[in-house]
């Protein structure tokens, strides 16, 4: 898997810089330093939409677990934690643990922890949100290690209304436009929805059997 991803950082890269008639960088300067200047531009890029939305409507699209996700969107974009299915599932699983935490330690109004402290009902949210959020990834094929600090997020008390929560669902879904673009521009068969599970090794026993 780490050389295939290699191959499809590069071609990520490359396609992108063909496609803008840059391709003379590609010869100029070492693959590490290309792929990492482009990291950094597109990177920047995508968290600089998501921020003009939100600066425009004044609405919280921006959060930091974004980051992350913009990460993987473009580092391993043709892995499961990747496709918009898991993107868009996990954050959302995030999400609704983390209101689901508030909600059962009664915190839906009060200020976050960044404001008020931390206290035993937070310490409850947080932890409820997060275990919650890892236990239904799994179950539900959904993982997206990002999520996890989205359950965070909200059961801190940052986003915490379900107005709050559709605009977070926006913010993403954004972010996935993006890299559906980039990574078709480039000639990556990014899915619609869902990435091929990568093929299982038939050496490895299944826990419990015996060889």
């Amino acid at each position: 898997m780490g050389i295939r991803n290699e191959k499809l950082r590069w071609q990520l890269v490359s396609g992108v810089l063909r496609a803008l008639h840059l391709e003379r960088l590609m010869s100029r300067y070492s693959p590490k330093i290309v792929m990492a200047v482009f990291n950094l531009i597109n990177s920047g890029l995508s968290i600089a939409l998501v921020s003009l939305l939100a600066l425009v409507t004044q609405e919280p699209f921006i959060f930091p677990s974004l980051g992350a996700t913009a990460f993987i969107l473009f580092h391993v974009p043709m892995a499961q934690p990747a496709s918009p299915r898991n993107v868009l599932g996990g954050h959302f699983i995030g999400a609704l643990m983390g209101l689901v935490g508030l909600c059962l330690f009664g915190l839906q109004d009060a200020p976050s922890a960044f404001l008020n402290g931390v206290d035993l009902s937070r310490v409850g949210a947080a932890a409820l949100a997060m275990g919650l959020t890892g236990c239904l990834m799994v179950a539900f094929n959904m993982v997206h290690p990002p999520a996890g600090a989205t359950a965070l997020i909200v059961s801190l008390g940052l986003m915490s209304s379900l107005e709050q929560l559709a605009v977070l669902m926006g913010g993403v879904a954004i972010l996935l436009v993006q890299a559906f673009l980039m990574n078709r521009l480039a000639g990556i068969p990014y899915p619609i929805w869902s990435s091929r599970p990568a093929p299982t090794s038939h050496s490895a026993s299944a826990p419990g059997s015996t060889s």
